[in-house]
């Protein structure tokens, strides 16, 4: 199902949110005061917006309560995040997802009304892990507790030679094929009749353990 996403502040991880999201089909307001990175950004995303996160005002005008979820993705200015997610919530955003530095800071973050809290460096562990652990899995990164962007590599027979709709990922594993990279080529949004075949890189959205099925699958 279709979702909105405000994400505020476009430092790596927002970044990496914002092109992630709209890859799977959202609607995504990526919102910063650097007024160049809005410019550049304003092709990617839904909707790019120059504002100051700390700026009550400002944040009042975008309407935020109509988001289904709102990232606070501002870098490491502990009280410019804590701020921010402080605006945000008495503006009355419904789901606010804030990025943590620390242990110490994660819990500001929820006493000030964060609903939920990511730790984007202590994830990296996790992603590490999981492509040591996976022979297919080239890259993961965790949208939310629940969600992954994963990119996997095509090794298995079964999978090489047949077309999206042949493999149909949705209704087999739940998931979303956003892009296929062969050799040097990359396709975004693929078709139906695109087709996959041995050394492709794969990349898809969904559930954690949709992901986990499907690299188990792609094991066999």
């Amino acid at each position: 199902m279709k979702q909105s996403f405000a994400v505020i502040g476009l430092g790596r991880f927002g970044l990496s949110l914002c092109q992630s999201l709209t890859a799977s089909g959202q609607d995504v307001l990526a919102i910063d005061n650097d007024e160049e990175l809005i410019e550049s950004y304003k092709e990617v995303v839904t909707q790019a917006v120059v504002a100051d996160a700390q700026d009550e005002e400002a944040m009042r005008e975008l309407d935020l309560g109509n988001f289904d979820h709102v990232i606070v993705a501002v870098g490491q200015n502990i009280q410019a995040s804590m701020l921010a997610t402080l605006i945000v919530k008495e503006l009355g955003a419904k789901h606010v997802i804030a990025k943590a530095e620390t242990a110490m800071h994660g819990r500001a973050l929820s006493k000030i009304g964060a609903d939920q809290i990511v730790f984007p460096e202590r994830d990296m562990g996790v992603r590490v892990a999981r492509r040591l652990l996976s022979h297919n899995i080239l890259n993961y990164l965790s949208i939310s507790d629940e969600y992954t962007l994963a990119e996997l590599q095509v090794e298995n027979e079964h999978f090489s030679g047949k077309t999206l709709a042949e493999l149909d990922f949705r209704r087999h594993f739940g998931l979303t094929v956003v892009a296929i990279k062969h050799d040097t080529k990359v396709v975004i949004s693929p078709g139906a009749h695109a087709t996959l075949a041995m050394g492709d890189t794969v990349s898809v959205v969904g559930a954690t353990m949709d992901v986990e099925h499907l690299d188990k699958k792609m094991s066999e």
